[in-house]
Parts: C-alpha cells; structure tokens; sequence
C-alpha cells in the first residue's frame, strides 16, 4: 500500500506543530504503524525531538533536495521501532535561496519521497513556520492533507486567512487533491474561560476539520523534546501522552476510512474575518 502522506502547517509558531507530529507519529508507530516523519524545519525540532544531533548529520533533507542524494540514505532509525525519520539542520535555511533556482522546485520533496512509499503507511512532513518554498514543497508532496494545530490562546486565528490562501493556490496550481486533513487544539487550560472561547471559535471556522481530541497545556510535552525523546517515552502516563494516544486513535479512524482512490474535497475560503 502506498503511504498517505499528511503535513503539518501553521505559519505561527509555538503553536505545538512539532509536537504534534512526532508525538502523533510515535503512537502511530506503537499501534503498528509504518511511519516516516520528515522534517522540513531549519531549526531542526524534529530531527532533536526524535533523538538526533542536527550538528553530528552525515546527511540530511537539504542534501535530498539540493544535492539530489536519494532520501533513502538519508533515513535516520529512532528508539521506537516503526518510526523513521529524515533529519534537518541548519544547512536548509539556505535551501530557500538555493530551491530558486532549480527546475520544477516545488515538487522536489514529492519527487525524493516516490522510492519510499511503499515502505510506510504514513509519512508526516513537519513544516517550518513560514509560507516559503520549504511549505510549498510539503504541501505539493501531501497526499492526504494537512493537519492545522491550532493553539487555544488569544488571537489563535489570527494570520490563518493568509494560510488557507497559500493551501487554495498550492491546490490550484500544484496539487489537486490538496485539502485540511484536520484541526488539532493544543495548549488547552481549563481552567480559563479563554480556553473554551477560543474551542468554540475554531470548531465555528472548522466545523467539519477539528479533531474532538484536545491537547492540555502540559509540562511533561515541554519537556520530553529536551531528552530527545516523544512523550510516549519520556512520560506514558501524563495527561499530554494520553492526549496524543487518543489522538491518534481518533486520526487513523479518520485516515483509515478513506477509500484508495481518495480525492480531496474543496478547501474552506479564507474569512476574510480571521
């Protein structure tokens, strides 16, 4: 079977994107998944979360794209078995310069991703926070959506018109079926009332897309990245772990469902409210 590919995309950051899909990617992984988390962030919180040096890198994405080297060599194994990943450091952020001037550099990552498709069920592509060619080359390689954290705290929509654009255009122009795979809130306190506005208001610009699971505020998800390793490791029983357990129950529910020939429904308009 052919991997389902799903990125992760916020221009904002802070808002969990990183946690979310290596976290995700780690429970996918002990439910006997195949999983490949490609990390498409300069700053390398993936590739750290996971376990890796992005300073002691043999190879890495930026040699993918940019040197042509096949991804396959550049596959890094992680203490969890099932879950693999292909590192980045700080070499990428000159990649924005240096994908210019290449042929078809939108569909690069797509392109270095076709050898090892058969090899995974997902492949979760963590994007950077910005709306540059890195993004535009994980949303052009996305088979099956993106997935959107969004944090419940002030202003939480705000800049997301500028992001549901970007996906129409990729979806015009470069990928066809691209649409939102799913809305994740994260950094949920209870015990504000602004918590629960901000739940109300992005289920009302998502109704369809958000997740019913929620991600509480939680020191333990803080701090797992620290020791190289995702909360199902670092602190099975913490309420973040929990949360991203039923999380990624409720994801591959959602995933599993669709049929092989999956095609992409229409991406909401951006609000020109948000």
């Amino acid at each position: 079977m052919t991997a389902r590919i799903y990125c992760f995309a916020n221009q904002k950051g802070g808002v969990a994107k990183t946690t979310t899909a290596v976290n995700l990617g780690a429970y996918l992984a002990a439910a006997g998944r195949r999983v490949l988390v490609v990390d498409t962030d300069p700053q390398g919180n993936a590739t750290t979360s996971l376990g890796a040096d992005p300073r002691a890198l043999t190879l890495s994405l930026y040699n993918v794209l940019i040197d042509g080297v096949p991804i396959q060599q550049a596959l890094t194994l992680t203490d969890r078995v099932g879950l693999d990943l292909v590192p980045s450091n700080t070499d990428l952020a000159g990649a924005e310069i240096e994908l210019a001037r290449l042929m078809a550099r939108e569909q690069l990552l797509a392109r270095a991703l076709r050898p090892v498709l058969e090899q995974y069920d997902y492949i979760l592509i963590d994007q950077p926070p910005s709306l540059g060619l890195l993004t535009i080359n994980g949303l052009t390689a996305t088979t099956h959506g993106v997935v959107i954290p969004v944090q419940c705290e002030y202003l939480a929509l705000e800049g997301l018109s500028l992001l549901m654009k970007t996906i129409q255009q990729v979806r015009e122009i470069l990928n066809e079926h691209l649409t939102i795979a799913g809305v994740v809130l994260t950094m949920y306190d209870s015990r504000t009332n602004l918590g629960q506005q901000v739940v109300e208001e992005v289920q009302s610009y998502f109704p369809n897309e958000v997740f019913q699971t929620i991600i509480p505020r939680n020191i333990r998800l803080s701090e797992a990245p620290s020791y190289g390793q995702t909360i199902l490791s670092y602190a099975p029983n913490s309420a973040g772990a929990l949360a991203y357990q039923a999380l990624a129950q409720e994801f591959m529910a959602r995933a599993e469902q669709q049929p092989a020939d999956f095609k992409a429904k229409q991406v909401p308009s951006p609000s020109p409210s948000v």
